[in-house]
């Protein structure tokens, strides 16, 4: 379902119905009731007559009900401030699922809603940004992954350091999780001036040859190296799929069997 497709419905729809009641159904209602007491009958009625003909149609009560709220929304969503929730674990230990995050609209330039077409240029993604955007393969689909590599780097990964214009990322050991699910390390890595945690299993990895970055196009990966569906299996992300930078968690919820928890409130690094 394209939820920004079917807000613009609904703001265009409930937009028309208030306009049109307000140019010309409201002025009708008025020249009724103003016929109506222009003429020279009275009765113990007229009350109840008069409240009649103001009566707004059903569709005009709710198009000025709906219209104003669902405005406000289509703005903050499509240029401000976007909410989404995580469903997968490719990117922890940085997000978790059930994780409920904002996504800033406006970093990396105004879009239009539905066509993601920019009108206004503003940033562009830096390395170690954590970024929103439509999946290449299946547009319908939002991703999240971290950028790390930008248009005209050299890239490669091999046994499981990631390599930009022949440097490796600077890796520093943290803690090796118990087992019990794929045995893994937790590493800090440094992408520029981002420093985060990855994951990494303890089992052998797949090395990735060297890759240029083309114009126009990014290089993203999860933070949790070794399950993560990204770059390295389908390619680049192009400009025109971004959807904006991710800033913050601002609640998290596993499912309908517990309750929200705004413990873990934080920005994403």
């Amino acid at each position: 379902m394209d939820f920004a497709l079917l807000l613009v419905i609904a703001v265009a729809v409930t937009g028309v119905g208030y306009l049109a009641d307000a140019l010309i159904f409201r002025n009708h209602r008025k020249q009724a009731v103003s016929k109506y007491l222009s003429g020279d009958r009275r009765s113990a009625m007229d009350a109840d007559i008069i409240a009649k003909l103001e009566r707004e149609p059903w569709w005009a009560e709710y198009s000025r009900s709906f219209f104003p709220v669902l405005l406000l929304v289509l703005v903050l969503r499509s240029f401000l401030v976007e909410p989404f929730q995580i469903p997968s674990g490719s990117m922890l230990p940085t997000l978790k699922i059930g994780d409920f995050i904002l996504v800033n609209k406006f970093t990396y330039g105004i879009r239009l809603p539905v066509t993601n077409t920019k009108v206004l240029e503003l940033n562009e993604p830096e390395r170690g940004d954590v970024m929103v955007f439509r999946f290449p393969e299946d547009k319908r689909l939002n991703f999240i992954k971290r950028v790390v590599g930008l248009p005209g780097d050299r890239l490669r990964y091999e046994n499981k350091v990631l390599y930009i214009n022949g440097k490796p990322a600077l890796q520093e050991f943290v803690a090796a999780l118990p087992a019990g699910r794929p045995e893994r390390k937790l590493l800090k890595e440094k992408l520029g001036e981002v420093e985060h945690e990855i994951y990494n299993s303890l089992e052998p990895g797949q090395n990735m040859r060297e890759i240029v970055v083309p114009e126009g196009h990014y290089f993203v990966m999860g933070d949790n190296r070794d399950h993560s569906n990204d770059s390295r299996y389908w390619g680049f992300v192009p400009e025109n799929l971004i959807v904006g930078k991710a800033f913050a968690v601002w609640m998290h919820w596993e499912g309908w069997n517990s309750l929200p928890g705004f413990s873990d409130v934080r920005a994403i690094n």
